[in-house]
């Protein structure tokens, strides 16, 4: 329902979704698996405002940010790119601060993207690639039905 969602985005049109990824979650014991994915959008939408979207569809489905960091969550869009821009604000940092480390991440970018070039000059396949075997090890491809997920 959410990818839907970044498509109904004022000025927002949906252009790639990639497949959804189940992974072992970061944080604290005993939350259930994540399901990743990443979706690219061409928006006329600011940086903040984008955000704001963002935020806005999370809360519909019942995210609450809370005191404990990556805790268990119902749904978490993160603006990982904004075209070639690099922002650090206090609201916002892209590209995101820790997508290099995390494949999570990268794998699904790399599945939409493989050639995007980074602002740092590198791409999601080779950096996916560079990551040590354990942090892909938790992840596998998960079928939109097994997921609750309607593409």
């Amino acid at each position: 329902m959410a990818i839907s969602e970044l498509a109904q985005l004022p000025q927002t049109a949906l252009v790639a979704v990639s497949p959804l990824y189940r992974s072992t979650p970061l944080g604290p014991a005993g939350q259930p698996y994540y399901i990743n994915a990443v979706a690219a959008i061409d928006t006329r939408l600011s940086p903040l405002a984008l955000l704001d979207g963002l935020q806005a569809i999370e809360r519909r489905h019942g995210r609450q940010r809370g005191a404990v960091r990556w805790g268990p969550r119902t749904l978490d869009l993160d603006l990982l790119l904004y075209g070639e821009a690099v922002i650090d604000e206090p609201r916002l940092t892209v590209p995101h601060a820790e997508m290099a480390q995390r494949g999570f991440v990268l794998r699904p970018l790399a599945d939409i993207a493989p050639l995007l070039r980074l602002p740092n000059g590198e791409t999601p396949q080779l950096l996916c690639e560079a990551l040590p075997r354990s942090e892909m090890a938790g992840m596998w491809l998960v079928a939109a039905e097994e997921a609750g997920t309607c593409l």
